[in-house]
């Protein structure tokens, strides 16, 4: 059975655009231009789901939201929309149990996927105090700068073809949440999605690596490898250019055949999988330097996408501290505080070396941290300059590179770099020799070398 939607505005256009879209989709659409007709149409019949304009010509959204609870007794999940909405109507609306808050111009990808988590979500959103839906949330693309506006427009078309994807971009930049964000928006939805971090493949037997690809059969007993897992839906694989021969054989094979040998197996197991891949390094130097396979780099790159640096679209810093300080409210429970614009332009200038990932942890710090309500530059000052990592020429100290409070990969991340600089300094810059004391090859230590930033010569 269908279900129901009932869209809410006082615009003819977008009205008749919002049924369209949803139409396509298979939805039953009903349309109201303002709060008597909406009235009207949930008279006769109590729709599954509302979108509903916050500024209309009678009456205001959050008012109808909540006479649909007190009166109606509706229960149904409703999403907020507003072309000009504020962060106290959004803050407004989901205290009185909305599902979402969408902003016009609408984005397709966005309101199909706040449309469909909604009906999906299993919970009656009006008068419960529900929050967003935690997959919405890990999705999202925050900002309105025109770099982040050309960066959902081309995720948006990635979502609607089945080509696969190679995301560039520097750590901590968001490729994790663009691939997300392109499985969610596509015909794939429904299907699983599956992340695969080579970061979490070091130091593991070359074998193992493989069956936890591929998967493996023993003893008449097959058990699936990420590959099969994703089957009907997409594997995100995540830094591609850390495979090594093997591995990159495997990914190619799929590529090209679509069909799967399983370790110790025969038989070959058909896979209908979209691969979306990302990278720090330049794919291009290590096909030249002969580190990765340039069969394979051909295949990745049918649709390459940029991910830019967070220096680069610096004017969505406000936007995104407002949201990290919604998420780690509601998710982690913390105080809430705000920024003043004093604090809001000094992290606006800030480099921002680590991008969204480096931002993300200075305002969960910030949260934590006793002190007024509003946050002020100089509390900003002392979190940056405390994040910061200096490292003697003299005598680098391990433990004071360490930061303990930092995501695991960022602290190791440090830690690699004082490790590598350290053993090339006393080696006399001899990377062969390097290689031989760390237990790694040397392709794959050049490729460290270079995604710390540490010259070789």
């Amino acid at each position: 059975m269908k279900s129901h939607i009932l869209v809410v505005d006082d615009e003819p256009d977008i009205r008749s655009l919002v049924k369209e879209i949803l139409e396509d989709e298979g939805y039953a659409v009903t349309v109201a231009k303002d709060g008597a007709a909406a009235k009207a149409a949930i008279a006769i019949r109590i729709p599954n789901l509302i979108l509903l304009d916050i500024w209309m010509p009678d009456v205001d959204g959050i008012t109808l939201l909540k006479e649909f609870s007190r009166v109606n007794h509706i229960s149904c999940p409703v999403i907020m929309m507003s072309g000009h909405g504020t962060v106290e109507a959004a803050v407004e609306a989901t205290r009185l149990g909305a599902f979402d808050f969408i902003e016009k111009p609408l984005s397709l990808s966005k309101l199909l996927v706040t449309v469909e988590g909604a009906l999906s979500s299993g919970q009656s959103a009006v008068g419960q105090n529900v929050t967003r839906h935690e997959v919405l949330q890990s999705v999202e693309i925050i900002g309105k700068s025109a770099l982040t506006r050309q960066l959902i427009e081309q995720l948006d078309q990635c979502g609607r073809h089945e080509v696969t994807v190679l995301l560039k971009g520097e750590p901590g930049s968001g490729k994790t949440r663009c691939a997300k964000y392109i499985h969610t928006s596509s015909n794939r939805r429904q299907g699983p999605y599956v992340e695969m971090d080579t970061a979490n493949l070091i130091g593991r037997h070359k074998r193992k690596i493989l069956e936890l690809f591929l998967g493996v059969e023993n003893a008449g007993q097959a058990k699936a490898g990420s590959l099969e897992q994703a089957n009907g839906g997409t594997l995100y694989i995540n830094d591609v250019a850390e495979l090594d021969v093997e591995m990159q054989a495997a990914l190619l094979g799929v590529l090209t055949s679509s069909t799967i040998y399983r370790v110790d197996g025969d038989v070959s197991v058909a896979i209908d999988v979209r691969i979306i891949v990302a990278t720090r390094y330049n794919l291009q130097q290590e096909v030249r330097a002969k580190r990765f396979r340039e069969d394979l780099f051909h295949h990745l790159n049918s649709y390459p996408l940029v991910i830019p640096p967070l220096r680069e679209h610096s004017e969505d810093v406000p936007e995104l501290l407002q949201y990290y300080v919604s998420f780690f409210t509601d998710k982690e429970h913390l105080r809430y505080r705000n920024f003043s614009m004093a604090a809001q332009n000094r992290l606006r200038n800030h480099e921002w070396s680590g991008n969204v990932l480096e931002l993300e942890n200075v305002v969960r710090r910030l949260l934590m941290a006793e002190g007024e309500v509003t946050i002020d530059p100089s509390e900003v000052d002392a979190i940056l300059s405390d994040s910061s990592v200096v490292i003697s020429n003299e005598n680098t100290d391990v433990m004071a590179v360490a930061q303990f409070d930092l995501p695991l990969r960022q602290a190791r991340e440090q830690f690699e770099k004082a490790y590598l600089e350290y053993h090339l300094k006393r080696e006399n810059g001899s990377v062969g020799k390097v290689a031989r004391l760390a237990g790694m090859e040397r392709t794959h230590l050049y490729r460290k070398l270079r995604a710390l930033g540490i010259e070789t010569k």
